[in-house]
């Protein structure tokens, strides 16, 4: 077993569609597991969006999975599911709470199949509550996490520019199905592996959190960490955008002093302690920002990096995908009909996890799979009554 694939051996069977979950199992499956993932008849998971391996969302999320495509409405395809279950370490599924129970595959089913089987369960709020049965997508999870005012302007709500909850739970319930295999390993600990895209986006939020706290209950907004942070957007002389981030140290508040030849700032008793300077952090930012554009963004950086001031370019997604220092970290496949995969953002013993480019089509792997527990015949019997399905 490779170093970089540490889950190699573990079998997951997943129930998923759209990111949240098909997220979190396709690191499992970058970390080494076998990922098969059940598929509706011909159609698949929506994710598809009708272009079956061609779509763009459905690839970066499900490359290097096996297709297995089964009716689940029929009563033949839950037992010939259920005959598979013994087969694999992990049940991951995002369907609404009480639906694999409906479905006759839910834990208790699965546990009576497999006693030592990982039941995983992502949803939109958890299973009980007054919001349990509501339909929740990404957006909806940031807005009741909190997450978008957080992100807004106060008394300014508005969208935010990526899948921030669905992503968030990705990782909360890949992070929830390795400790339940570590705690499998080691004893005979919880199996079952509960995540919601409320609970997941709290991951986020808990800085936030704190600052309400803190602050004595004031409602945090997208500025009210920036004096705290002591950061700043700062636009050059030649439009370019450079951030910089302070934080609470002496030293670089000093440094960046030096950067901008205003040691003058240091007497001056509104910035003269991290308390006083995050009092007037806009009174600052309002002395900062229009230094920033007498001098390129070459000549700003220069210096930052010379006094040795935290900054960084803005980057576009085009920017960061060229960056040498995201190519010399190997955080990307190469560019392969005109996608790139995003590998897992961890080493082991230095090598990282490459992606399977591999996207399988509706039912690929529907035979192959069946016949771990059917003969060939029988599978041909279930596919002429379209109760299983290949492409």
């Amino acid at each position: 077993m490779s170093t970089s694939t540490p889950l190699s051996g573990i079998r997951v069977l997943e129930f998923g569609g759209y990111i949240s979950l098909p997220y979190a199992t396709s690191i499992l499956c970058a970390l080494g597991a076998e990922v098969v993932k059940v598929e509706r008849i011909r159609l698949g998971d929506d994710f598809r969006r009708g272009v079956g391996v061609g779509s763009f969302f459905f690839r970066q999320y499900n490359s290097g999975k096996r297709s297995f495509s089964v009716d689940l409405k029929r009563p033949e395809g839950i037992d010939v599911v259920k005959k598979l279950i013994p087969r694999f370490d992990v049940v991951a599924e995002n369907m609404r709470p009480g639906k694999m129970d409906s479905l006759g595959l839910g834990r208790g089913v699965c546990t009576s199949l497999r006693s030592d089987i990982i039941f995983a369960s992502v949803t939109g709020f958890g299973d009980e509550g007054p919001l349990a049965q509501r339909p929740a997508y990404d957006t909806i999870g940031q807005a009741y996490g909190a997450l978008l005012s957080i992100l807004s302007n106060d008394g300014e709500a508005q969208l935010s520019g990526s899948a921030l909850a669905d992503l968030i739970t990705g990782v909360a319930t890949t992070t929830g199905i390795m400790a339940a295999l570590v705690g499998r390993a080691n004893s005979e600990g919880p199996h079952g592996v509960e995540t919601s895209l409320m609970e997941a986006v709290s991951l986020l939020t808990v800085d936030a959190l704190t600052h309400f706290f803190d602050a004595g209950h004031e409602e945090p907004t997208r500025q009210s960490r920036h004096p705290q942070a002591q950061n700043f957007v700062l636009k050059t002389a030649a439009g370019d955008d450079l951030v910089v981030h302070l934080s609470s140290s002496p030293k670089f508040w000093t440094s960046f002093l030096d950067v901008i030849d205003r040691r003058d700032l240091e007497g001056d008793p509104r910035f003269q302690t991290f308390k006083s300077r995050t009092d007037n952090y806009f009174d600052l930012a309002k002395i900062v920002v229009p230094e920033f554009l007498r001098k390129s963004s070459e000549e700003w950086q220069a210096l930052l990096t010379e006094f040795d001031v935290p900054f960084a370019p803005v980057l576009g997604v085009a920017e960061f995908t060229q960056h040498p220092q995201v190519q010399q970290l190997s955080l990307l496949e190469p560019e392969t009909e005109g996608l790139s995969l995003l590998r897992p953002p961890w080493r082991f013993d230095g090598e990282r996890p490459h992606r399977d480019l591999h996207v399988a089509a509706v039912g690929e792997h529907t035979r192959e799979i069946a016949l771990e527990v059917f003969d060939d015949a029988e599978i041909s019997q279930l596919m002429a009554d379209e109760v299983l399905f290949e492409s």
